[in-house]
């Protein structure tokens, strides 16, 4: 079972135990104060980073001996395979705001997916094949800096997860003006008050959804 935590913006904490031997603190994406939102204590074993954007790379805030991730790569530390997929972080192939980096995580007989901020129109044939199978999908639909709830429509289509989990949208006293998670919802054809927002997230491989797709929304 895989505890999956969100901190806002596209800070996740995921915490896997492949077994006994092999458990691992997976943070990514951490911020910074100038985004309004109170920094969350975090201690990793592994820290991810999506791009260079000052706000989304506060990584001396985070606690402990991590394994520090800041671009595309495979690599395995305690038990878990991670993989950075280069894209970019604008529309215009890296021109104005340069790359980003989508993860895939795979651990505890799932894989995981965090685009980062995700700006590209569409995912290349490429990101897709090397994406793969999805079992969770962390997808910022919020628009601005990323790209929009319906953009993120057409991207989860691309990747059909059998979870999604959005990210990077409207928040209280969040300093960037984004568009609500409602919208996203919306967008994907689901009933805002169907789905209640969740401190957490337990995914586990028995548990995943065998037909069709679920969006889960998690409260920092």
């Amino acid at each position: 079972m895989a505890k999956i935590y969100w901190a806002g913006q596209s800070c996740f904490e995921i915490l896997v135990s492949n077994s006994r031997d092999h458990e691992a603190n997976i943070v990514i994406d951490p911020f910074n104060e100038e985004t309004g939102l109170k920094v969350p204590n975090l201690t990793a074993d592994i820290l991810l980073v999506s791009n260079n954007q000052h706000t989304q790379n506060n990584v001396k805030t985070v606690k402990g001996e991590y394994f520090l991730v800041q671009g595309p790569g495979e690599y395995e530390v305690k038990g878990v395979f991670v993989q950075g997929i280069p894209s970019f972080h604008d529309a215009q192939n890296g021109k104005e705001k340069g790359q980003n980096t989508i993860y895939t995580i795979e651990a505890e007989g799932m894989r995981f997916c965090h685009l980062g901020d995700f700006k590209q129109k569409e995912l290349t044939d490429e990101q897709i094949d090397k994406i793969g199978t999805v079992d969770v999908l962390m997808i910022p639909v919020g628009g601005e800096n990323t790209i929009s709830s319906a953009e993120a429509t057409k991207i989860t289509s691309q990747i059909e997860p059998k979870i999604v989990i959005p990210m990077h949208y409207e928040l209280p006293k969040l300093k960037d003006k984004l568009d609500s998670v409602e919208k996203f919802l919306k967008a994907m054809g689901k009933n805002k008050d169907s789905i209640i927002a969740q401190d957490r997230f337990l995914a586990k491989e028995s548990t995943m959804p065998k037909d069709g797709m679920e969006i889960v929304v998690l409260q920092p």
